[in-house]
This record gives C-alpha cells, sequence and structure tokens, in this order.
C-alpha cells in the first residue's frame, strides 16, 4: 500500500504545533523529504543528521544506531523539531534526540510522517512512501 503525496502533503499543512522551533532536524536519508516540507511550512531552517540502523530493505545492519558524520550545526538552546519518515522500534529517533539533548538543545520533539512520535502524520501498519522510486 502507499500513500498519495497530495494527502501527506495535505496532513503537513494542517498540522499544528503546540511548541515554537529553532530549526527542523531530518534523520537522514529517509527523514529528508518531509523534512524538508516541515521546514517550509515553519520557515525556520533545516539540518541533518546522518545515521544509520537498517539496509535499504529495513534490516538492521548495525546492533545499535550509528551517527555516520559529527554534528555540524549549533546545538547548544536550541528547540528542534526531529523528523524521520518511520518510526519502527524508537531507538534511531531515540538516539538521535539523545545526541541533540547532550549536546545543549533544550527542547527536542520528533516528527513522523509514520509512527509513535510527539507529532505524527500517521499511526498505522507500514506503507509505502510516495517519493520512493
Amino acid at each position: 500500500m502507499e500513500k498519495d503525496f497530495n494527502e501527506i502533503l495535505e496532513r503537513i499543512r494542517s498540522l499544528e504545533l503546540s511548541e515554537d522551533f529553532d530549526a527542523v532536524v531530518a534523520i537522514a536519508n529517509g527523514g529528508t523529504l518531509p523534512a524538508e516540507l516541515i521546514r517550509q511550512k515553519l520557515g525556520i531552517e533545516l539540518f541533518l543528521l546522518k545515521i544509520n540502523l537498517r539496509d535499504s530493505n529495513h534490516m538492521p545492519i548495525h546492533p545499535q544506531p550509528v551517527l555516520l558524520h559529527p554534528i555540524d550545526f549549533e546545538v547548544i538552546n536550541k528547540r528542534f523539531l526531529l523528523v524521520d519518515d518511520r518510526i519502527k522500534t524508537g531507538r534511531t529517533i531515540e538516539f538521535a534526540k539523545r545526541l541533540l539533548l547532550e549536546k545543549g538543545a533544550s527542547i527536542v520533539k520528533t516528527l513522523a510522517v509514520n509512527g509513535n512520535a510527539d507529532y505524527s502524520l500517521y499511526n498505522e501498519a507500514c506503507f509505502r512512501f510516495p517519493w520512493i522510486l
């Protein structure tokens, strides 16, 4: 099953956030496109965290998530909205959230296109994203 891209866009457009954020942080690669759409909605900066846990077939390739590149943006006292496409076990997004908080972020809230997060567009069985070729 695949969601319609316009349906996802409409959910982003109608998304109401109860906090203000300084920046959106995407968990690359999956969170990059949805994070950019959310960044456009909010009119704030976008940063990437390159983290790896699973291969392209969603099978774990590491025992724990791995940060592939150091954080290269200012974190101290910043409020971040951390975005990923899918939250399955929560290990990757929790790892990313912990990294940002340990580096001095004041607030880190999570957003998933699909999965259990502070903000979710969907929280249902896995489905194919329309931007996956």
